[in-house]
């Protein structure tokens, strides 16, 4: 009721615009994630045979080969991988903005790339460090071959706050702490 035609009219525009947007970022958002993950599996030097790492190398070879051929390693940082984040993060950023009413201006676009990479990061590794501790209570030493990549990518992590608070009656509090820690830096970054 109240609507006129117009405004009936431009809403399954905006329907559309709302769904491609959804569509565009979160396969792209994918994609990142696997590239990040690949990256931080290389910083922990997990084993490459896994099967999981073997997809997320096949998955991302055809982006990082051409980039890596161009852009050179510094020391065990893969910044051909960084370019990649930074470039799919500020293209998504950049579709996203074109499709919906208010386009940012690229100095945005990046600031909000950077932003929005930082934040995957902390999630990751949030949804990373909740699975260690799940796995700790039910699967021990379970043979699937996420369970020893989780307990690499988690281990950097963890390993601070064990300095910091040692295991008390064999409880292990560091996953506490750390979750408090990456939950803190989110909302200091507005996510």
């Amino acid at each position: 009721p109240g609507q006129g035609p117009k405004t009936r009219a431009a809403m399954p525009m905006n329907n559309s615009a709302n769904a491609f947007s959804y569509l565009v970022s979160t396969l792209l958002d994918l994609y990142i994630t696997a590239v990040m993950l690949r990256l931080l599996l290389q910083w922990v030097r997990a084993d490459f045979y896994n099967p999981v790492c073997q997809f997320l190398i096949k998955v991302t070879n055809p982006a990082l080969l051409p980039l890596r051929r161009v852009i050179p390693a510094v020391g065990r940082l893969d910044t051909a991988s960084i370019v990649l984040l930074l470039a799919l993060e500020f293209f998504s950023v950049w579709i996203v903005s074109r499709i919906g009413s208010s386009p940012l201006s690229p100095a945005g676009i990046a600031a909000f790339s950077v932003t929005k990479l930082l934040a995957t990061l902390l999630v990751t590794y949030f949804i990373l460090i909740i699975a260690n501790v799940l796995l700790s209570w039910v699967a021990g030493r379970a043979r699937h071959p996420v369970v020893p990549l989780v307990y690499q990518l988690t281990e950097p992590v963890l390993r601070p706050f064990r300095r910091v608070i040692p295991p008390i009656a064999g409880i292990d509090l560091s996953p506490v702490f750390a979750l408090i820690g990456i939950r803190f830096l989110l909302l200091l970054l507005g996510w």
